[in-house]
């Protein structure tokens, strides 16, 4: 496929992707990002997903990102993280949104050319796989990241 045609979906695994460019030490200038694949064809989707933990007493440091996200062309996908405490009384946080991006990019499957994945979970493996046997895909797995699957 030629630069500049087919359709195009980006899905970005939120957390893995934050966790893995802080990692790196660099940021992601995420309108620079549209700006590219929306030269690399036509860019019919930029799909963000997180969790987010955020209650009466608290703000969730993303709430920032994810309005700047939806105001500029992405979709935001969030769902409420899960907080719980560990046997040894650490405050943990839940919140995978892998089966919403794996659903909704089989739900876009018939629609897309391309599929690019940013995530370094080796979860999407079989996602890859149904997509590679179709159409194109580019899985960006973050260097950081501990799958060596994608």
């Amino acid at each position: 496929m030629q630069a500049g045609s087919g359709k195009i979906a980006l899905f970005i695994d939120g957390a893995n992707l934050h966790a893995s460019v802080k990692a790196l030490g660099f940021e992601v200038d995420y309108r620079q990002l549209l700006r590219e694949f929306a030269g690399r064809g036509r860019l019919l989707r930029a799909l963000y997903y997180t969790a987010i933990v955020e209650d009466d007493q608290q703000f969730s440091p993303l709430r920032p990102l994810t309005d700047w996200l939806d105001y500029n062309g992405y979709t935001v996908v969030t769902k409420p993280a899960k907080e719980f405490t560990d046997a040894n009384g650490h405050r943990k946080v839940k919140g995978s949104m892998g089966v919403e991006l794996a659903v909704d990019a089989l739900g876009l499957a018939d629609y897309i050319d391309r599929m690019v994945l940013f995530s370094g979970d080796g979860d999407f493996c079989a996602l890859e796989l149904r997509f590679r046997s179709s159409q194109a895909i580019a899985a960006h797995p973050m260097r950081t990241s501990e799958s060596r699957e994608l």
